[in-house]
């Protein structure tokens, strides 16, 4: 009996010891006071360098131009010349009288439809040239040549072509930016893995089907390549240009404080002009980032 009573007891024990329960260990998760350390500290590997060098830079500019009978104003001086449009870039008094918001806008208003047209045409000549072998041999040539003309070059042309300066200015910002699309692109496009033209050979893709499944996402990383060089090169000519047509602008303003002699009025648009051109750089390379989930140049 007392054996029987043992295996019974035994046997009703084992179920208990093996069905007891099993603790989930999960990872330790970091402190959001670490998190946000190593998020200040990366920011300020990123800003405090060249806010170091900017510092010294104006530190020497100061001391260089305030010395008597210097060309250019020192940055203490610039400021107190330019303290009204920093403050209040919005006012409008009529005509060209207008704060650095208004002509920033306007230029900006040109190089987005000048750049958005060399865009669409230099993407779709882009491919052509690179896909097609005839038309690498007859266009190829004929873009090396002109894509080395200045855009000043072409401003006469255009206005006597269009008689006004709004399409004008445009169409240097069009002529300008669409041969680095152009040629990026069929870079690009000619670059396609062979694999995947075989892949897509098996699978019986349609051209459409080809050009948005295999050949846009394989080039997109040269075709931002090229449209980043493109806005640069489309803010550069807008400036120059504007300051032949006249009219409300960057450009134009830089040429009128220069007409009148307002030398700080000069750096301050420069100021602006470079920022601006920074921001719309930063823009295409993060619009590029996500499109090609981080395969573009950054």
């Amino acid at each position: 009996m007392n054996m029987s009573a043992a295996k019974i007891e035994i046997e009703t024990a084992t179920p208990a010891a093996t069905a007891a329960p099993v603790v989930a260990m999960t990872p330790k998760r970091p402190p959001r006071t670490e998190a946000y350390a190593r998020m200040a500290r990366e920011t300020a590997v990123r800003v405090i360098p060249p806010l170091v060098v900017i510092a010294l830079l104006t530190l020497v500019w100061e001391l260089v131009c305030r010395r008597a009978g210097s060309a250019l104003p020192p940055p203490s001086k610039v400021f107190n010349d330019t303290k009204e449009l920093i403050l209040d870039p919005f006012f409008d008094h009529g005509g060209i009288d207008k704060g650095l918001f208004w002509h920033l806008s306007a230029s900006l208003q040109r190089v987005a439809f000048g750049y958005s047209l060399s865009a669409v045409a230099g993407i779709a000549l882009g491919v052509l040239v690179g896909q097609s072998v005839w038309a690498m041999r007859g266009l190829d040539p004929l873009f090396q040549v002109l894509r080395t003309i200045p855009p000043l070059a072409w401003l006469p042309l255009s206005l006597a072509a269009f008689r006004d300066g709004q399409p004008s200015a445009i169409f240097v910002i069009f002529i300008t930016s669409i041969w680095p699309i152009i040629i990026n692109t069929a870079v690009g496009i000619r670059n396609i893995p062979q694999d995947y033209r075989n892949v897509a050979a098996v699978v019986q893709l349609n051209p459409l089907e080809f050009f948005s499944k295999i050949m846009i996402p394989a080039a997109a990383p040269y075709i931002f390549t090229g449209l980043r060089i493109g806005i640069g090169l489309s803010w550069l000519a807008i400036v120059a240009a504007e300051m032949l047509i006249g009219g409300v602008g960057i450009g134009f303003f830089i040429w009128d404080a220069w007409n009148s002699s307002h030398i700080s009025e000069i750096i301050l648009a420069l100021f602006y002009v470079g920022i601006v051109g920074f921001v719309l750089d930063r823009l295409i390379a993060g619009l590029g980032k996500f499109v090609t989930r981080g395969t573009a140049q950054n």
